[in-house]
């Protein structure tokens, strides 16, 4: 199972995913450039996605606390999610996102 993350610098990267995992988790244990300071808890947006079009519909829906965390990012847009708030699973597997702009 794979997803497709690409990097800030446009830079396509197929990563090994693992059912369960959060996607924030696969995306930092390969080494891509992705904070998470908060390690998943949904306390900060620093592990904000962009979620390919094509993907979208088969995600679960954001929870208001994650909305609520998104609206704190002004790189926010329609296609946005916290990776962290993604769990994979099998029928997720060739998942492709972007890495959001590192908002200052």
């Amino acid at each position: 199972m794979k997803i497709q993350v690409t990097d800030r610098a446009g830079e396509t990267h197929v990563l090994d995913a693992l059912e369960g995992w959060r996607v924030m988790e696969i995306i930092r244990d390969h080494g891509l450039p992705i904070k998470a300071e908060c390690g998943g808890a949904c306390a900060c947006a620093t592990c904000h996605v962009y979620v390919d079009a094509d993907w979208q519909d088969l995600l679960h829906p954001p929870t208001d606390e994650e909305i609520e965390m998104l609206d704190t990012t002004p790189s926010v847009e329609p296609a946005s999610r916290l990776s962290c708030q993604i769990l994979f699973r099998p029928e997720l597997s060739g998942l492709s996102v972007t890495l959001a702009p590192e908002d200052l």
